[in-house]
């Protein structure tokens, strides 16, 4: 019998691969993690009828490779997934495919929990993800929050003369919470504006121009942006130290006086959150001096800000990382350089690139204010769903409805 291999069949098989693979290291005792464990890929055949190993399956007969299955095991402990959860999220109910935030021709499938992106990669970007996996299991250990990927497991599948590499991560914007923009900024200027293709989708992804045509920066108290950059900071010198660059910050907007979403099933598919330090504001709060509880799914995570006189929630995480300062880039920039301004162009030495990055988002898309509550208006008692930011002394509290402020003179 002979089968054709589709887009769903791709996503079944990378579902019930992944499935069998994670059911399988369950069976495994817990150990710690070893240098070598780093380097390991486990492959299992499974074959359409199943064998005495595998189950029947209606895809074509198709190969899967976990790589450094024991080293994810860890990663996926750290940030509070249990087995059962992920093997759940990823295989209970169909895959959602996205279109793509980034530059690069990558497929996006998101869970339908909303937990868990699944996304295709190079082989060249697997090969250097595993390489970079020692230093990112150190970098872990030393501070979990942290805006950059979160890897959740990497994987390979070889169906029908077709071979696709996956890798697990978080998921930074919650599809229940509608971004109003969304943005993938580098700190370039060399053609960082989006596309007439790109604007005429639905929900398109801008650039740094086009931020600095539609935003004059975004507005946090000065506890969230000292906490924000600091972490911003940490991240771009663990990049900078693997020789990383050409990476984005991808940042969503919701503008919360706009008409809210309709509560339904897509705004449920967050509740019971199944992963530690996920979302923007966990990611955030280790580097802050008092941080306070989450809030209910009713901020799902964003970080409060302020836009004029719009009040905003504000979704990011860096992405793109998986670009290592190799020699094609060194020549990319060379022939841009002699053409457009060097100091432009969005390929650079890492070091330099880091720097550029830190400073646009310091300086232009980040504004830090001092914010307080108008007096006047101050709840005496917050509600449940409160979250709190800043020091004791000066506070500014988030209740998840409406966010009332004033500028401090």
């Amino acid at each position: 019998m002979s089968y054709q291999l589709t887009a769903s069949a791709i996503k079944g098989a990378i579902q019930l691969g992944i499935g069998y693979v994670v059911g399988n290291l369950n069976s495994k005792p817990d150990r710690d993690v070893l240098m070598q464990d780093f380097s390991v890929v486990e492959s299992v055949f499974l074959p359409n009828e199943g064998s005495n190993l595998t189950p029947a399956h209606h895809f074509p007969d198709f190969r899967l490779k976990s790589y450094a299955p024991l080293a994810f095991r860890y990663f996926r402990e750290l940030f509070g997934i249990k087995p059962d959860d992920y093997l759940y999220s990823i295989c209970n109910e169909p895959l959602i495919e996205l279109s793509n935030p980034g530059a690069s021709s990558s497929w996006f499938y998101l869970t339908s929990d909303d937990e868990f992106i699944i996304k295709t990669v190079q082989h060249k970007e697997a090969e250097f993800l595993q390489k970079l996996l020692p230093g990112y299991y150190m970098n872990l250990n030393q501070n979990p929050r942290t805006l950059l990927p979160k890897f959740y497991g990497l994987y390979c599948i070889q169906c029908s003369g077709i071979t696709i590499r996956v890798v697990v991560m978080n998921n930074i914007l919650p599809r229940a919470m509608e971004m109003h923009y969304k943005y993938d900024l580098k700190g370039s200027s060399y053609k960082r504006c989006a596309s007439r293709k790109e604007r005429a989708k639905s929900s398109p992804t801008f650039k740094d121009l086009d931020f600095k045509d539609m935003h004059e920066g975004l507005n946090l108290d000065s506890e969230t942006y000292n906490a924000l950059m600091k972490t911003l900071q940490r991240d771009c010198r663990v990049l900078e130290s693997f020789k990383i660059m050409d990476y984005s910050l991808l940042l969503g907007i919701h503008v919360l006086d706009h008409k809210p979403l309709s509560r339904g099933s897509r705004c449920d598919s967050r509740k019971g959150q199944k992963v530690l330090y996920s979302t923007a504001l966990e990611s955030i709060q280790g580097s802050m001096k008092d941080p306070e509880p989450l809030g209910d799914d009713d901020t799902f995570g964003g970080i409060p800000a302020k836009y004029k006189d719009e009040n905003l929630l504000i979704f990011l995480g860096i992405i793109d990382i998986l670009q290592s300062y190799r020699l094609i880039k060194k020549m990319e920039h060379s022939w841009k350089a002699l053409v457009h301004d060097g100091d432009t162009v969005s390929v650079h030495r890492p070091s330099f690139y880091a720097d550029r990055f830190l400073k646009f988002m310091g300086s232009t898309v980040f504004k830090k204010i001092h914010l307080v509550y108008s007096s006047s208006k101050q709840p005496d008692v917050l509600p449940k769903s409160a979250v709190s930011f800043g020091s004791s002394r000066n506070k500014v509290h988030y209740d998840g409805r409406s966010v009332k402020f004033k500028r401090m003179l």
